[in-house]
C-alpha cells in the first residue's frame, strides 16, 4: 500500500522534484493557461531559498510526486499559486494531501490572512475538494483585445460615444494625482468581489500598496502613457491603468471611477484612449504588442458589455477561489 506523505520544500527533495517541476513547466500553457513560461527550476529552487515562495511537496514512498506553492508576500493575504500532479495523474487525491498540508502549514498566518487561489486550467476541477475546506468562489472571465487574427481593431474603431459634458476630458497618467488614485480606487473596489480574495482593496494603506506596485514595475512593466485619468472641471475622477508584461502582452490591472460618475460611459472613455495609445504603438511599429488583456466578474454584465463594445472576447473563465479569515 502506498505511503502518503506531505511536507515543506526541503534541499534533500531538490533532486527527486526536479522531474515533477519539469512536467509543470511543459504543461503550463496547456493546461494551466499560463501566458508566460514559467521560473526554470533553478530559478525556482532560488526563490524558495530567498523565501519569495514557498513549496508542498507529495511524497509517495518517499517519492516527490506533487507539488504546490504558495506566497505569504502581500501582506493581507496568502496566494496559493499552484497544484500540479506529475503527468497530472492522480490529481484530486494528490491535491487532497497538498491542500491539507497548506491549511496545517497556513494556520497562524490564516488568522489574519486571506487565502487566495485563482484556479486555472486543470485546477477547475479541484472545486469540489476545496469547497469542502470551506472556500468560496468568484467567477472570472479573461478577456482579450488582439491585434492580429480577429476584428477587436475593427470593432474599436465603430464604438461610438455618445456626446457628453463638456467638463470632461481624458488625459495620461500623471504622478501627481497618485493620492488622488488611491481614494477613488479605494471607494471604486472596497466593497467588490476583488476585496474578498484580496483585502488590500478594503483599506487606504492596502489601496496604496497595490497602485504602488502597479506603477513602480513591480508586478510588471508600467506603461503611464497608456494608462489614462478621467477628468470633470479639472479634478480627476477615474483612473485605467496599463502595464506590459513579456515584452508584449498589455494587461489592464484596475479601472475604477468615483460613484457619482459611473453608470455615463464613461470608463469607456478611460479605456478607448488607453487602447488607441498601444495600437498607436503598434502601428508605428514602436513596441510588438500582441495583445491586450484583462479580467472581470461573469456575473459582471455591465463590464463584460463594455469589453465586447471595445473589441475584447471571451477567452475563457476560471473560478477565483478564497478562504476566509475566522475570527
Amino acid at each position: 500500500m502506498t505511503e502518503f506523505s506531505a511536507k515543506l520544500l526541503s534541499e534533500d527533495n531538490y533532486k527527486g522534484l526536479e522531474s515533477v517541476y519539469e512536467d509543470f513547466r511543459t504543461r503550463a500553457s496547456t493546461d494551466y493557461n499560463f501566458e508566460l513560461e514559467p521560473l526554470t527550476f533553478d530559478d525556482f529552487i532560488d526563490s524558495v531559498q530567498k523565501g519569495l515562495i514557498k513549496c508542498i511537496i507529495l511524497l509517495e514512498d518517499g517519492i516527490p510526486t506533487a507539488f504546490l506553492v504558495y506566497t505569504t508576500m502581500i501582506s493581507e493575504a496568502i496566494e496559493l499559486n499552484i497544484i500540479h500532479s506529475f503527468c497530472m495523474e492522480n490529481f484530486l487525491v494528490r491535491s487532497r494531501y497538498l491542500i491539507q498540508e497548506f491549511l496545517n502549514e497556513t494556520q497562524k498566518e490564516r488568522k489574519d490572512k486571506v487565502v487566495c487561489y485563482p484556479m486555472l486550467g486543470a485546477q477547475k476541477t479541484l472545486i469540489g475538494e476545496i469547497a469542502r475546506f470551506g472556500f468560496k468562489f468568484v467567477g472570472i472571465a479573461v478577456m482579450r483585445f488582439l491585434m492580429s487574427g480577429t476584428n477587436s481593431r475593427e470593432i474599436l474603431k465603430m464604438t461610438h460615444l455618445r456626446n457628453l459634458p463638456s467638463c470632461y476630458k481624458v488625459i495620461a497618467w500623471d504622478y501627481k494625482y497618485f493620492d488622488e488614485a488611491i481614494h477613488i480606487i479605494n471607494e471604486a473596489f472596497e466593497t467588490s468581489a476583488d476585496a474578498l480574495f484580496d483585502p488590500r482593496f478594503q483599506t487606504l494603506d492596502g489601496t496604496y500598496d497595490i497602485l504602488n506596485k502597479i506603477t513602480k514595475n513591480i508586478y510588471a512593466e508600467f506603461l503611464p502613457e497608456a494608462s489614462s485619468i478621467l477628468m470633470c472641471d479639472n479634478n480627476p475622477v477615474g483612473f485605467c491603468f496599463m502595464n506590459l508584461t513579456g515584452g508584449q502582452i498589455v494587461n489592464i490591472p484596475i479601472v475604477g471611477i468615483k460613484k457619482e460618475h459611473q453608470c455615463r460611459g464613461l470608463s469607456k472613455m478611460m479605456l478607448k484612449y488607453s487602447i488607441n495609445k498601444i495600437i498607436n504603438w503598434v502601428e508605428n511599429a514602436e513596441r510588438p504588442i500582441t495583445e491586450i488583456n484583462t479580467c472581470t466578474e461573469t456575473n459582471n454584465f455591465q463590464a463584460l458589455k463594455m469589453y465586447r463594445n471595445l473589441g475584447f472576447k471571451e477567452d475563457y473563465s476560471y473560478p477565483q477561489s478564497y478562504l476566509p479569515v475566522k475570527r
